[in-house]
């Protein structure tokens, strides 16, 4: 029992926790509410944190519908959709879902943030063949009136000539994006989260480790990584634990529940007998649980790595997800598959997964080792 509250706790800690560091007022996770973004350090709310709980510009407050906003400088309030703190970018769109109208005033230069990606696009205004151009075009619903006018805002070149002989030029601008738009798309409401990035603090290889950011003291700016959470150790770490844990308690439970069966076994076929306990030799000499072992090191060295990019694709298109350590898979992580089967996983998750257990996780293939020769000559 012990043991299984010790995996449970190691595999599944709390969602908001405590990160004490020394020096520091002590700080909680927070969210506006359920479903809305995580609020840690370098953001903070100015409601309930102190400014010693996040980092100058990074301030957020909730609406009265719960929403978490960021006031930017000479922008003014957007709705922050998501946060990656290990990849220091989040997602933004307008409260008021005219995210194009606050893109013609876009001003980040007083910001700690820039896009991650930027696309030239030139608006126009058109009233002429206006059944036409709606039906081949994609127009700005809050910036254009159906009956009399429609906004465009477009990529591209060709349309870009075209629009100017039978429409008003408005303005061209560099807009962030999440993606850069091809030469196929002709135009864009433009209605899609705004993909943000920050360099200051620097705290993405800290998180990608397990770790939190923090200040060092509430003088100054200097920045310290803690691991005094409730997580306590690292994700691989962890799944570590666990294997090295579960599987020799996975195995004596099983001894014990074939101890227990064989006895009732014999028990039973005593009383039908006259109440006279025969041994049942081949209950009592049954098959005992074994330790499976798992591949050498040039066999798991051997597989192929993939450097996760900013789409995220990889071979098989349902891998979203490490199936080891539960956790989403980000750009920049390395991953490995298993040649026999596809299946990816995180490259530290398998590199401890396969020398305990000779099988796929997901599919339960067993791989095949490299022959003795081979191996011994990648040793």
């Amino acid at each position: 029992m012990i043991l299984i509250l010790t995996l449970f706790f190691l595999l599944n800690p709390p969602l908001t926790h405590l990160i004490v560091v020394a020096n520091i007022e002590t700080c909680l996770d927070s969210v506006c509410k359920t479903k809305e973004p995580l609020i840690r350090f370098p953001f903070y709310k100015k409601e309930k944190q102190g400014k010693t709980c996040g980092y100058p510009g990074f301030r957020v407050s909730c609406s009265e519908e719960g929403q978490t906003l960021l006031n930017l400088p000479y922008w003014g309030e957007l709705r922050i959709q998501e946060i990656n703190y290990a990849t220091q970018q989040l997602w933004v769109n307008d409260p008021n879902n005219c995210l194009p109208k606050r893109l013609l005033s876009l001003n980040l230069s007083a910001s700690p943030y820039d896009a991650v990606y930027y696309q030239k696009f030139t608006f126009f205004n058109c009233s002429f063949n206006l059944e036409y151009l709606v039906h081949r075009y994609n127009p700005i619903p809050c910036l254009s009136d159906s009956s009399k006018y429609a906004v465009f805002a477009t990529p591209s070149p060709t349309v870009h000539s075209y629009l100017s002989s039978v429409c008003d030029f408005v303005e061209t601008l560099k807009v962030p994006v999440q993606s850069p738009f091809y030469d196929h798309v002709l135009s864009s409401d433009l209605s899609d989260d705004l993909r943000l990035s920050w360099d200051s603090p620097a705290c993405g290889r800290c998180e990608s480790h397990g770790g939190r950011c923090a200040f060092k003291t509430n003088s100054t700016f200097e920045l310290d990584c803690s691991y005094v959470s409730s997580e306590g150790i690292s994700r691989g770490a962890r799944y570590a634990l666990a294997i090295c844990l579960g599987v020799p308690a996975l195995l004596c439970c099983m001894g014990i529940l074939s101890c227990i069966c064989s006895r009732l076994r014999v028990e039973t076929q005593g009383w039908a007998w006259g109440h006279e306990t025969v041994p049942d030799f081949e209950a009592l000499s049954g098959s005992r649980p074994t330790t499976v072992s798992g591949l050498d090191g040039p066999t798991i060295e051997s597989y192929p790595k993939i450097v996760i990019g900013q789409s995220k694709r990889l071979p098989m298109p349902d891998d979203r997800t490490c199936s080891i350590c539960l956790s989403e898979y980000v750009p920049k992580e390395t991953v490995k598959s298993i040649p026999e089967c596809g299946h990816c996983f995180h490259a530290q998750c398998i590199d401890e997964w396969l020398p305990l257990n000779a099988s796929c996780p997901i599919c339960r293939t067993s791989p095949r080792k490299l022959p003795q020769p081979l191996a011994r000559s990648l040793s």
